[in-house]
């Protein structure tokens, strides 16, 4: 399975949503990273045929998606942020109902649902309603609707919004297990969703690819960039206005920094190992200098 995105371009109206974007997807993890605003949503939208692109394409296996109509369909998952469903229907009930709308003939759909009740730990609420389930409950149901077609390809646009960080490493185990031999895109802003199951991770900003790779390559490239210092409260001001700081730890004598920067913030500053998220501040973050930055 090979998907191809060239020169995809959204626009509504004035705004640029998605700007050019070039990316090959074969099976494995992406984890699709930015702020809220990036345009993650637009790009899996058109993804999921949604929404046309203004230009460019995307193919699948060599094929125009769009041209493939019902066939791609067939062998696509999706997850919204936000999924509808009947409050009154039982889990079970829902599962059911989304398999007809696929068209998974209904010998084949009881089966499945009984499967994906197992796989995402909701077998003992399957005949809960669904308005009576908590947040990462809901989640697990989306995403084995998601997964009824047993898709080769599965897109998930921020799946561990609002979980506690519970539910959040129980869906990510969830995501790695379901990701053998099919291509799955996770979009998120919280960077340890992806820093363990990602095969690859994709850096989005103003609806462009800024960097792509691996979480050690993305991290290796920024390793005399991220700098540990110990100053005096009377400092910090000055660097934070000066650098972007990906931590601040303040007892009674001073204030330790982590800084993200290309040159020394001290004299007495010394290197550290960087780590995804000093790589997620250095391409999104602002220091509190910068025009519309948030304190």
């Amino acid at each position: 399975m090979e998907v191809n995105i060239i020169d995809l371009t959204k626009e509504f109206g004035d705004f640029t949503a998605v700007n050019c974007l070039n990316i090959t997807m074969q099976n494995g993890v992406y984890g699709l990273l930015g702020v809220n605003g990036a345009g993650k949503t637009t790009f899996m939208r058109m993804l999921c045929t949604l929404l046309r692109p203004t230009s460019g394409k995307i193919t699948c296996d060599g094929t125009e998606i769009f041209a493939m109509d019902g066939e791609y369909r067939k062998i696509l998952g999706y997850l919204p942020q936000d999924f509808g469903f009947y409050p009154d229907f039982t889990v079970q009930d829902y599962l059911l109902y989304i398999a007809a709308i696929k068209a998974v003939r209904p010998a084949v759909a009881r089966k499945r649902v009984k499967e994906l009740l197992e796989k995402v730990g909701l077998e003992k609420a399957a005949h809960k309603k669904m308005k009576k389930l908590s947040g990462g409950m809901k989640r697990r149901a989306g995403i084995a609707q998601a997964m009824l077609n047993n898709p080769k390809i599965l897109i998930l646009d921020e799946p561990t919004a609002g979980l506690d960080p519970n539910e959040r490493i129980r869906f990510r185990n969830l995501i790695s297990e379901l990701s053998e031999d099919r291509l799955v895109l996770l979009s998120t802003h919280i960077v340890s969703d992806v820093e363990y199951i990602a095969n690859e991770i994709l850096l989005m900003k103003d609806g462009m690819l800024v960097c792509r790779g691996t979480a050690e390559q993305l991290t290796a490239a920024m390793s005399e960039n991220v700098w540990k210092c110990y100053v005096e409260k009377k400092s910090v001001p000055r660097l934070l206005e000066k650098y972007k700081i990906s931590n601040l730890k303040t007892d009674s004598h001073g204030v330790e920094l982590r800084v993200i920067a290309k040159e020394k913030p001290v004299s007495d500053a010394v290197i550290e190992a960087p780590v995804l998220e000093d790589v997620f501040l250095y391409y999104f973050g602002e220091r509190v200098g910068d025009e519309n930055a948030a304190v």
